[in-house]
């Protein structure tokens, strides 16, 4: 498979609402968009909501007629089955969810999460700049 990084924190403006797409790519050879969502805690119904509307503004905003259908993918901590298979029993879009796992040695490298949460807290962007 070949994917083409399209961008981190790629920005979508509607209406003068910003929304931010977490990581987008383009399958080089099926000809589509894949749009990313990272989520750092259990999965929550509210999150396949996020992930249909990022992957509408895709499909309106940067697809192609010659594209395949945009694809969405979360990628969460933790996951009940079930509640995802009741979350995603309507969605029209192709949308993927899964469980991700760090190393311990990746684990080791991160700042313990209540740190996050004060540089959160103190309004850092994703860019890592003060807001």
């Amino acid at each position: 498979m070949v994917f083409a990084f399209v961008g981190r924190q790629v920005h979508f403006e509607v209406d003068g609402d910003d929304f931010f797409i977490d990581l987008l790519f383009f399958h080089v050879e099926q000809l589509r968009y894949v749009v990313i969502e990272l989520k750092a805690k259990k999965f929550d119904p509210r999150d396949a909501g996020q992930l249909g509307f990022y992957v509408a503004l895709v499909e309106d905003q940067l697809r192609r007629p010659q594209h395949q259908l945009t694809v969405g993918m979360l990628l969460v901590a933790d996951k009940n089955d079930s509640v995802v298979r009741y979350a995603l029993a309507g969605a029209s879009q192709p949308i993927a969810v899964s469980r991700y796992e760090l190393s311990p040695s990746v684990q080791a490298a991160l700042p313990p999460e209540d740190a996050i949460a004060q540089a959160v807290a103190l309004g850092f962007g994703p860019d890592g700049l003060r807001r």
